[in-house]
C-alpha cells in the first residue's frame, strides 16, 4: 500500500496572520506537521500543498517535497478540503506516481506527534477502512442528553422530559472529530468525491494531543503547554 501524507499549509488565514507559519513552543506550525510525517516512518512520501512560496521555501527546508503549487481556487476561506486532496492526488497521477491512501496532516495540530501517525496507520492497515479519523471523546457534561436550553426564563432539558441520566458513567460514549489531527482516505473514495466512506474507522487521541489551533487564544495555550513541558 503506498501511502503520501499530505500537508496543507496556504499563505492567507484571517484569523492568525500567517498562521502556517507562526510559531508554537519555539518552532512554527509547520515545522511541527513536517515532523510527524518524516518521523512516523510509515508514509512513502511527505507533501506540502501551498500556494505561497516563503511557505514552500519553508517546506523545503524541512524535507518536505512541493512539487506542485496549489491553485487560486483552493487556498480561500471557502476552500474545500476535499478539493485539495483531489487536486494532490491528480498531480501525483499526472506525474505517473500511483497512490493508494492519502494521510491528511493539518498543521493546526501541533500535539499530533510521530507516534499518533505511525498508530493510525497501523490500524488502517490492519483494517478494511475506506477512512480514518482522528477523534478525542466528548466530556460527558457536552453530550447530547446533558445539553439544556432557556424556555420561559428557565432551563428545561433539551430533548424534553425529565433531566435523565446525571452520573458520568450512564451517559453515553461520543467522540467528535479532533480538526481531525489525522484523517486517511482511500484513493478511491476520494474519486467518488467524498472524504468518509463506509466503513470509517476512528483513532482516539488524548485530549491533551487533540488541541486544534484555529484562534490567537488556541496557539497562546498550545504555545505556554510546549514551552512549560506540559505536553
Amino acid at each position: 500500500m503506498t501511502l503520501v501524507a499530505l500537508i496543507p499549509a496556504r499563505g492567507g488565514s484571517k484569523s492568525i496572520l500567517r498562521k502556517n507559519l507562526a510559531l508554537c513552543g519555539g518552532r512554527t506550525l509547520l515545522d511541527w506537521a513536517a515532523e510527524s510525517a518524516l518521523k512516523s516512518g510509515v508514509v512513502d512520501r511527505s507533501i506540502l500543498s501551498t500556494d505561497d512560496d516563503e511557505i514552500a521555501e519553508a517546506g523545503l527546508a524541512l524535507g518536505l517535497d512541493v512539487p506542485f503549487r496549489r491553485p487560486a481556487e483552493l487556498s480561500d476561506d471557502a476552500a474545500p478540503m476535499l478539493g485539495v486532496m483531489r487536486h494532490c492526488l491528480a498531480e501525483l497521477r499526472n506525474a505517473g506516481t500511483a497512490v493508494d491512501a492519502l494521510i491528511l496532516l493539518q498543521p493546526t495540530s501541533p500535539f499530533r506527534r510521530p507516534h499518533h501517525v505511525r498508530e493510525a496507520v497501523g490500524k488502517f492497515r490492519a483494517s478494511d477502512a475506506a477512512t480514518l479519523v482522528s477523534t478525542v471523546r466528548v466530556p460527558h457534561r457536552f453530550v447530547p442528553e446533558a445539553q439544556m436550553r432557556e424556555e420561559n426564563g428557565g432551563l428545561v432539558p433539551y430533548f424534553g422530559g425529565d433531566v435523565g441520566k446525571t452520573r458520568r458513567q450512564d451517559k453515553e460514549v461520543l467522540f467528535g472529530r479532533n480538526g481531525p489531527a489525522i484523517l486517511v482516505v482511500r484513493s478511491e473514495v476520494l474519486d467518488s468525491g467524498v472524504l468518509y466512506s463506509n466503513p470509517t474507522v476512528g483513532f482516539e487521541m488524548e485530549e491533551a494531543a487533540s488541541i486544534d489551533i484555529d484562534t490567537p487564544e488556541d496557539l497562546r495555550l498550545a504555545d505556554h503547554l510546549l514551552r512549560t513541558g506540559y505536553v
